[in-house]
Parts: structure tokens; C-alpha cells; sequence
């Protein structure tokens, strides 16, 4: 196993990360698609990715109703300085207007719970799970900074926020000498790749972490899926689901899969593990939380830290998956040669 920085705090992370989405749910009415795996599964799965060498375990107080936590924490049990826990907070855990969103008030009380459920003391990162629009930013980095002098709380994060919101937070933290974040979780992958447009230059301009969440596209990266909606595996989260949580453009996707499959065949691996490799040699990526059902998965997904993709390899994935520039992107880049006397180019 790798291990890279998370963000500038000197905290070394596996490249590869476990997420726990598929812990628990097995009655929930949306969770039970993602995994439903009990206690035993849980232990073995938590097992395997630590003797891998793997350090960092992603969760939130959302996933099945908190029931994701509290396996998890059981499954960690003496194993806890071995561990980087991660968990998130927003989205309702409970019947009151209260319980939710990134208020103080519940901020503190969902941090608690956190901490009960994960049969922990701290945090290693403490992450919002998305924007609030409702409560001034001002409040919850206040709140956090306080969980962070506490000692429940050693860093913070973000995920799925825009990068005008985490630049914001930023400057709030540094006017105020307060904590500021670490880690951003995005969504990126070789068919999603919409992170490049602000998010990957943030991070590399302010020092932030960059873990990727979804990096398989639901399943659909694995190669499981031919055109026409047919699937291979009816295991799979998307066949599961039976919807598209994670959007992107089909007809382009099956164009990226052909060309991700060659890739896969030259190098004798699977489609799944190229997919991952290739986000591993992506700027500013530093860890892949790869979520698993079955050993199998997570061991095929571990071994992608294993694969080196070649200059040929990085070019096919790149043309075939490339997005459209973006403005204002795309006439800074036209402007940016001007700034170079003419003397001076290479």
C-alpha cells in the first residue's frame, strides 16, 4: 500500500480508502440496496482492507440510519490507532427540523452521536456532507473549530461542495485563526469528470485533499453494463438500484468502457482496477474510497494501487474521456501564453 499527504496537515493516508456505505441497512428502505452487509461480513471486510495496509475508512452518521457507524466501530474495536475515521454530517437523523443541516446545535449534538455510535473519543476527519444554505458558514466553522480545540475533532473536510464555497470557508477560517479544512470528497471518475473545472485546481492551489468517492460510477465501470441496459451482473448497484444516482452521459460512457476494456485486456486486469489507476494518476487525487459487498471486490480494487498505466494507456483513457473545456477556463487558457514575454518561451 501507498500512502500520500492528507492536504498540508503531515498526516499520511492510504492511497486506497474503504468506504462503508454497504455496512448495515438491511431493512432500510434505500440502504439495502447499497450492501446490507451485518456485523460478521462488516469484520471481515474491515480485516482484509487493515492487513492491506489500508488506514482510512470513510463514513457517514446517514448511511442506514447510523447503523454504518456503529458496525463500523465494533469492527475497528482495538484496531483504533491502526485507523483514520472519517464520518460526515447534514442529511436528517431524525423526525426533527433539528436534526439535520450544519447549524451549532447540530453540529454538536450529530458529532456526539458519532462518537457513540464509532465507540471513539475523536475523529480524524470531520466532514460536512454538503453545503447548507440555510446556516451562515460562519456558524459551522465556528462550531467545528470548537470540536477541534475539544480534542473530539483532529481535522475537517467537505464534500460536494463548489469551489466558491470552499474558497469562502477558507478565507473565513484564516481571517478568524480558526481550523480550517483539510479534505474535500468529490465525485470523480473517468466518466464524471467535472471535478477538473475548479475542484482539482483548488485543491492543488490551497493544499487541500482531494478523496474521491464514487470513482466506479455506481458499477458501472467495472464493465458489468453492455449498451441496451443489460448488465452481466445483476449484483451490481446500479441493477440494484434501478435508477442513476450518479449522472453522466451514457452514449459517452459506453465509448469510455470500450476503450477502458482494451486497456484492462493489455495489461490481463480488471476494467475496475484500470478505472481506479487511472484516478490514482490524476493531479491532486489523493486517496480512492472504494466501497465492497464481497472480498473479492475490495481485494481487485486494493491491487489498483499495483498497476502502473502507461503513457499509451493515459492517452487513450484521457481522449476518450475528456470533457469540453469550460468557460471561463477555456479563454484563460487562450490568454495565459500572453503573459509570457516571447523572448522567454522555450
Amino acid at each position: 500500500m501507498k500512502y500520500r499527504l492528507l492536504g498540508r496537515t503531515g498526516v499520511w493516508v492510504s492511497e486506497i480508502s474503504l468506504g462503508a456505505m454497504t455496512f448495515g441497512g438491511k431493512d432500510h428502505p434505500v440502504y439495502r440496496t447499497h450492501g446490507a452487509l451485518g456485523q460478521e461480513e462488516v469484520d471481515r471486510i474491515v480485516g482484509t482492507a487493515l492487513d492491506a495496509g489500508i488506514n482510512f475508512i470513510d463514513t457517514a452518521d446517514v448511511y442506514a440510519d447510523g447503523e454504518s457507524e456503529e458496525l463500523l466501530g465494533r469492527a475497528v474495536g482495538r484496531r483504533r490507532r491502526d485507523v483514520l475515521l472519517a464520518t460526515k454530517l447534514l442529511a436528517p437523523v431524525g423526525p426533527g427540523p433539528n436534526d439535520q443541516g450544519l447549524s451549532r446545535l447540530h453540529v454538536m449534538r450529530a458529532l456526539d452521536d458519532s462518537l457513540r455510535r464509532l465507540k471513539t473519543d475523536y475523529i480524524d476527519l470531520y466532514q460536512l456532507h454538503n453545503y447548507d444554505h440555510v446556516t451562515p458558514i460562519e456558524e459551522t466553522l465556528s462550531a467545528l473549530d470548537d470540536a477541534v480545540r475539544q480534542g473530539k475533532v483532529r481535522y475537517i473536510g467537505c464534500s460536494n461542495f463548489a469551489a466558491w464555497q470552499i474558497s469562502k470557508a477558507l478565507g473565513i477560517s484564516a481571517l478568524h485563526n480558526q481550523a480550517k479544512f483539510a479534505a474535500n470528497q468529490t465525485h470523480y471518475s473517468l466518466v464524471s469528470r467535472d471535478a477538473e473545472r475548479d475542484l482539482v485546481p483548488l485543491a492543488e492551489d490551497a493544499g487541500l485533499s482531494l478523496t474521491v468517492w464514487q470513482p466506479l460510477a455506481g458499477g458501472f465501470l467495472t464493465g458489468k453494463f453492455d449498451r441496451g441496459g443489460a448488465t452481466t451482473e445483476q449484483d451490481s448497484r446500479r441493477a440494484r438500484n434501478g435508477f442513476d444516482f450518479v449522472p453522466f452521459d451514457e452514449e459517452k460512457g459506453f465509448k469510455v468502457l470500450d476503450v477502458l476494456r482494451a486497456v484492462a485486456a493489455r495489461h490481463e486486469v480488471s476494467p475496475a482496477r484500470v478505472a481506479i489507476a487511472w484516478l490514482l494518476a490524476q493531479r491532486a487525487v489523493t486517496s480512492v474510497i472504494v466501497g465492497a459487498r464481497k472480498l473479492e471486490q475490495l481485494t481487485d480494487n486494493i491491487a489498483a494501487g499495483d498497476l502502473t498505466l502507461t503513457e499509451q494507456d493515459l492517452a487513450e483513457l484521457d481522449e476518450v474521456s475528456r470533457p469540453p473545456i469550460a468557460y471561463p477556463n477555456w479563454i484563460q487558457e487562450w490568454f495565459a501564453p500572453t503573459r509570457i514575454p516571447a523572448g522567454n518561451l522555450a
